[in-house]
This record gives C-alpha cells, structure tokens and sequence, in this order.
C-alpha cells in the first residue's frame, strides 16, 4: 500500500545569517597622481534568513532531518572604491500557521500566520568598512579597514499549528473522520478500529449562501493522554487556534456523560485556553439507535448546543454545521 508523506509538525534546524565581507585596503595608482589617497571598498553586507509562509505547504517535513541552513555571505570590497556585493537572504518557505521558538531559551520569536507574512530569524552581519571610509584631513593615508561581521546563528524549533475555525474532539473511533468527510472534501482514513486517524486532517465545509468555514479533526485521545497514553497531548496543538470545538462522544458510549467529563479534562490538563473555548457537544452514530430509543441523557448547560447527528444517514448534519456557524459568526477570529 502506498502511503503519503509523513505528517511533520515539529522540527528543529540550526539557521545562519550570512558572514559580512571584509573592507579593503588599497590606494589609488593613477598616471599623473604620484600620492594617490585611499581607496579601498566596503564589504558587502550577509545575507539574513528569513521565513515565508506558503499556501503550498502543509507540514515542516523539507526540515525533517535539521541540518543547517545559512545565508549567503557578502563579498569582500576592493580597491577603486568598488563594494563588495551584499549575500543574498534565504527564504525558508514554511507553512502557514508555524510558531518560531528559540530552542535555547524557549523564546517565542515570532509566527507566520497569513500567506506572505515574512519573519527575520538571523540577521546576517554587518559589512565591514575599507580605508578609504577611514579618510580625513588629519588622517589622509589610513591602512585600517575592518573585517565583516559574523552572523547570527540560533537553533530554532519550528512548530506547526493547523489554521482551522472547528476542532473536532473525542475518543478514538468516535466518528470524527468519517464526520469530516461527509461534511467536507477530506477524506482522512476511515476504519473500525482504534487510531485510524494518526495525523491532523483539514477540511472545508460549505454552507448556502457562499459562507464556509474549516475544520480540524485530529487523532483520537483517551484518558490519561496528558501523561502519555495513546498519541497523548500531542496533536491539541493544532486546534489551538479554533475558535469553537465539537466535542464528540459516540450514543453507544457505556456512560456518554462519563466520556465527556473526560474529555474535558484532558482538554484542561492540556490548556486553560481550550476548555474555555466555545464548544458543543454531537451525539454520534445516533444510526446505532434502535428505532424509537430516545437519545441518551447529557447535562451540558455551558455547551453552546447538543446535536444527535449520523454521519452514514445524514441525521442532525445541517443542524450542527448551522449552530458552528452561528458561534463562529459570534466568536472573534484572532489569526
């Protein structure tokens, strides 16, 4: 069976700011100039590294094995006052939603969210100047010049974070993968047993009237993920951005209410932040009912709805992407 390519997240890589080239020394020589004065070039300044967000890019996997990347670095100056050309930047186009971290002190730098967004991650070094910048009336034959400085050179830690408006959330084999793929174009791996889903998956989901919002299923998580078990906290990173979550627990659930006390808590185990976003609560696989079984009891008053919904019938679909849209029309984007 042919797989895809490895779902990559996190990396680090060692980046380099190009070295600035040197000054020159040099005087003039010229028919008829017996004393020529000086004329040594400036070097050219190094190149810096800087990331670049691009849309054709879903996961860090081109800086899976590290290594190093370095800018270019500037050429030296020479004589007849000529420069020396400056190196030119290195672009390291990355996904967008990728947070940069310093790995030395676990400083956030910066993110690249939006397509284009640009950001300087080693600065290249600075040009050194030749004699003939170091020339004046009192000094008017100087030999000094200064070599090009070195530049910046840090580990970083990239990471990525999905760019989604809806986090799909629960156990394993809770129907959020087959879920995304009825209400989108995704079509993440389906299968009747645990862990199917090994790897964040995105979709898009359209509703009448041109609007459209997009959502994030990713692997399943079982109690006790925050000290490990299962694929643990791991993939929450990337609903880290949603603004609303579907919090998922299937209607043949030995105790629904119990799976979601769960899941709840690992949510806050993991991050304040997303128990406190937004969420609501889908009944799956209500197609697993017998027919006239009322739906199983939940008591959720802070939940912003609870929908029954049936991914293989279509049962409560339309009800839950309209009660996402009506929270996520409510709920600032902040990306």
């Amino acid at each position: 069976m042919t797989r895809g390519p490895a779902f990559v997240d996190s990396v680090s890589v060692v980046v380099e700011g190009g070295r600035g080239g040197s000054g020159a020394t040099a005087f003039r020589r010229e028919k008829g100039v017996p004393r020529g004065g000086p004329s040594g070039g400036d070097g050219g300044s190094g190149g810096d590294v800087i990331l670049v967000a691009d849309t054709d890019l879903t996961t860090l996997s081109d800086y899976r094995y590290g290594g190093e990347r370095r800018a270019e670095r500037g050429r030296h100056g020479e004589g007849g006052n000529r420069s020396g050309r400056s190196g030119g930047d290195l672009e390291l186009r990355v996904p967008p939603g990728t947070v940069v971290i310093d790995d030395a002190d676990g400083e956030v730098l910066g993110e690249v969210v939006a397509v284009g967004d640009r950001l300087l991650v080693a600065r290249g070094g600075r040009r050194g100047r030749g004699n003939a910048s170091f020339a004046s009336a009192t000094h008017q034959a100087p030999r000094r010049w200064e070599p090009g400085g070195e530049g910046d050179r840090r580990t970083l830690r990239l990471e990525l974070k999905l760019l989604a408006d809806v986090g799909l959330v629960g156990e394993p084999n809770a129907g959020k993968s087959t879920l995304l793929s009825r209400i989108s174009g995704a079509r993440p791996r389906v299968a009747d047993y645990p862990f199917t889903t090994l790897s964040p998956c995105l979709g898009v989901v359209e509703l009448p009237d041109f609007r459209s919002f997009v959502v994030a299923d990713i692997p399943g998580i079982i109690e006790g993920a925050h000290l490990g078990k299962g694929l643990g906290h791991r993939f929450l990173r990337h609903i880290e951005r949603t603004r609303v979550l579907v919090i998922m627990v299937p209607v043949d659930s030995p105790d629904p209410g119990q799976t979601l006390a769960i899941l709840r808590r690992e949510l806050e185990r993991y991050s304040r932040h997303l128990a406190r976003l937004p969420y609501g609560v889908a009944l799956s696989k209500t197609d697993l009912l017998p027919p006239g079984s009322p739906m199983p009891s939940l008591e959720v008053p802070d939940a912003v709805g609870l929908f029954g919904v049936s991914a293989v019938t279509g049962q409560g679909i339309a009800e839950l992407l309209e009660g996402c849209w009506r929270q996520l029309s409510r709920a600032p984007r902040k990306h």
